[in-house]
């Protein structure tokens, strides 16, 4: 007969599970609790409630030109490593050509590489043959890191789907072409949407490639914040990060409307 679980044991759980959520959504609620302060100095509990440094932030001519390019740079690099991602999962998955593993690992190394090497590596390259660094050296540093997470979500849909489909539409008369868009492609859709959410959001808070490849012409928000952090800290800061985790969680909701936070999970 199985004995009862220990009341300890429960206790020790639930206080774990406890001491997790609150070290996860802990430093949340603090940058969103100092961003209502009235008070001039990063302080937690706030000094009063006040939005005034939301309005900072919404009528600074800095941080809107931070945010703009930010939310350039991202939706370009949502679309070129969804696109390059998805088709590279899907050649994975086929394993049809040849040294496809080989192109593959290449394709994940970003996963285990660190950013910082990739970062100073892509810097010098990039000095050395093209000159000053642009909004085309973000685009592909940031390319670059977000594609391996489209073809890992990509891979692990077209993992469990029937590859007897396509041979099905084949043999109904569909070309190659047609089998991709019209069968391969509607198949991994939940892959590819969730590798296109990784993909926005890395590039969006992506802090150490922009730090390195940045120029006087070119500033993201993350790299804004932490100028501002670094020369002369205030409540701003708070209001700026907290305004880039509501655009996550709304960007999560529309993911969950769409095709169920639950499957793309899963």
């Amino acid at each position: 007969m199985v004995k009862g679980i220990p009341v300890s044991i429960k206790f020790f759980a639930v206080a774990y599970v406890a001491a997790i959520i609150l070290f996860l959504i802990g430093p949340l609620v603090v940058v969103a609790g100092v961003s209502f302060t009235a008070g001039d100095y990063v302080t937690f509990p706030p000094q009063g409630t006040s939005l005034r440094w939301y309005e900072a932030i919404v009528t600074s001519p800095v941080y809107l030109d931070a945010a703009w390019t930010s939310l350039k740079l991202a939706v370009l690099v949502t679309i070129s490593a969804t696109v390059i991602g998805a088709a590279m999962a899907i050649v994975i998955h086929r394993q049809r050509l040849p040294g496809t593993t080989f192109i593959g690992g290449m394709f994940l190394a970003p996963l285990v590489l660190p950013t910082i090497v990739f970062a100073l590596g892509l810097l010098i390259a990039w000095s050395s043959y093209w000159g000053a660094t642009s909004l085309l050296t973000l685009w592909i540093g940031h390319t670059v890191i977000a594609i391996p997470y489209v073809i890992r979500t990509t891979l692990a849909v077209l993992a469990t789907s029937d590859k007897f489909l396509e041979e099905a539409g084949r043999t109904l008369g569909a070309g190659p072409w047609k089998a991709i868009f019209y069968v391969v492609l509607p198949q991994a859709m939940q892959g590819i949407a969730a590798g296109a959410f990784f993909a926005f959001n890395i590039s969006f808070d992506e802090a150490i490639l922009s730090l390195f490849l940045r120029s006087p012409e070119i500033m993201t928000l993350p790299i804004q914040i932490y100028t501002q952090l670094e020369f002369s800290p205030d409540p701003s800061i708070a209001a700026a990060s907290t305004l880039m985790i509501l655009l996550t969680v709304i960007m999560i909701l529309i993911i969950d409307r769409l095709f169920g936070i639950q499957r793309v999970a899963g």
